[in-house]
């Protein structure tokens, strides 16, 4: 079998579609079972059975959640189980949500820690709230929503749709055309 490798040119996007799932080392899946269905939401699914390894997987809002059981993790892994400082500004999984204010009561009525944040831009504002995982992962609930997706560059677009065909080349960077297809393709989302 023979693997050819198409070169991706400076406008030629890769034919992504969307985020399909976040792959998470859990010390204990079990905990972090009734963590993503009991405080998030996700509802379990079948993962393949060929897997020689303990693992879950979930799904909902349009995205999975793959869980990986490492009981050997330690100190110098990403994911720490001692407490720390909760930062907003530290890696995180966002997820928009509706209702900030339940968010914090259904956190507050498991005990859970978390820290709030504002954003501001124009006189709309975000609320944000930050917490983490049973591993330490920190999770994100906000109404990004609010504020409106606006792209930096004055750049037109040109939607391809799902050809993948090769399209005329424009006069824009690689980034501009990624930011203005995913825009378009959030604008149709909304739509519906």
């Amino acid at each position: 079998m023979k693997m050819e490798i198409e070169e991706v040119g400076n406008c030629e996007a890769l034919p992504l579609l969307s985020l399909n799932h976040v792959s998470l080392l859990c010390r204990s899946v079990w905990e972090s079972m009734r963590f993503y269905e009991d405080v998030l939401g996700f509802v379990p699914i079948k993962r393949p059975s060929s897997f020689k390894f303990t693992g879950a997987w979930f799904y909902n809002y349009g995205i999975g959640i793959h869980l990986i059981e490492n009981p050997n993790i330690d100190e110098f892994d990403t994911c720490v189980v001692e407490e720390r400082p909760i930062n907003p500004k530290d890696n995180h999984i966002s997820f928009q949500c509706t209702d900030v204010e339940l968010v914090k009561k259904r956190l507050e009525e498991r005990g859970m820690r978390y820290v709030t944040a504002v954003v501001e831009e124009g006189g709309i504002q975000v609320d944000q709230v930050f917490f983490h995982d049973p591993d330490g992962y920190m999770i994100e609930l906000c109404n990004c929503e609010n504020i409106p997706i606006i792209p930096i560059s004055s750049c037109s677009f040109k939607p391809r749709g799902h050809s993948f065909k090769k399209a005329a080349p424009n006069k824009c960077g690689f980034m501009e055309n990624v930011m203005m297809e995913s825009l378009s393709t959030d604008m149709i989302n909304f739509s519906f």
